[in-house]
């Protein structure tokens, strides 16, 4: 069926490079397509990344009977992480979900780019560290890793401590809108810094692709409620909400609260 396709069409009017994207959209498990993803992730880090740091976002769903025995472990094993020097992990941030799905936990921490998660990779086998990780799966049903950076016009907050709550966004992109994306939302978020400046945003570079993240800190709900309403009269931001809703496949929001840990609270 294909070859009788490919005979309608003048091979001679056709550049290579053209050919490669029509195979690579019908067979997109190839060799070839998988190259180019490789290709497009690479030129999407030279142009919006921020690539000093490459940031792992743990995702832990647990059971809920175990919620406060596997609380005291990930306080051993992620705490345990941070104060090894030869690991060089930072903590960005330690949560749990009270608003979205419960019984779930989100850690994010900080390497010193691939290089550093390479370094990290080749210590934790055979050690404490790892010992403690196991020591948290018991009390689990799923677990999940990505990795992401940062978007350059916005790096991760350093800790502090301002309490109340964080709300984590969580955007399902359409493949190939990524750069759309964040030019439209770069362009918005200066509108909405006025009131109140995201803590942190990453893009997912491997695992679940197409996916950005952005963390914002409030006082309280009522506080989160003020504030959206107000960015709703700032210049721009309405046509940034709009533009970038139509990029996304879907959208989700969790209202967290750090873990005594978390160096954002």
């Amino acid at each position: 069926m294909l070859s009788r396709l490919a005979s309608n069409f003048p091979r001679h009017v056709v550049p290579a490079s053209r050919r490669a994207i029509s195979v690579q959209s019908i067979l997109h498990g190839s060799r070839e397509a998988k190259e180019a993803g490789e290709i497009e992730t690479q030129h999407h880090s030279r142009i919006i990344a921020r690539g000093k740091y490459l940031h792992g976002i743990e995702i832990h769903r647990v059971k809920p009977d175990s919620v406060e025995e596997y609380k005291k472990a990930a306080e051993r094993y992620y705490t345990g992480l941070r104060d090894d020097p030869e690991l060089r992990i930072k903590l960005s941030g330690n949560f749990e979900a009270i608003v979205g799905e419960q019984d779930t936990f989100y850690h994010v921490l900080e390497y010193e780019n691939h290089s550093g998660l390479d370094n990290a990779w080749k210590k934790i086998p055979g050690s404490d560290h790892e010992r403690a990780h196991n020591a948290l799966r018991p009390f689990l049903r799923s677990r999940a890793t990505q990795l992401a950076q940062e978007f350059a016009f916005l790096p991760t907050s350093p800790p502090h401590e301002e309490g109340g709550i964080f709300e984590l966004r969580a955007y399902q992109l359409s493949p190939g809108t990524l750069l759309e994306w964040e030019a439209t939302w770069r362009r918005g978020i200066e509108a909405r810094r006025k009131l109140v400046r995201p803590v942190g945003a990453w893009y997912a570079q491997i695992g679940r692709l197409h996916q950005v993240y952005h963390l914002w800190q409030y006082q309280n709900l009522e506080t989160r409620k003020e504030m959206r309403e107000r960015a709703w009269e700032a210049d721009g931001w309405a046509d940034t909400v709009y533009k970038t809703s139509q990029l996304a496949r879907s959208m989700d929001s969790f209202i967290l609260t750090p873990l005594p840990f978390s160096p954002l609270k």
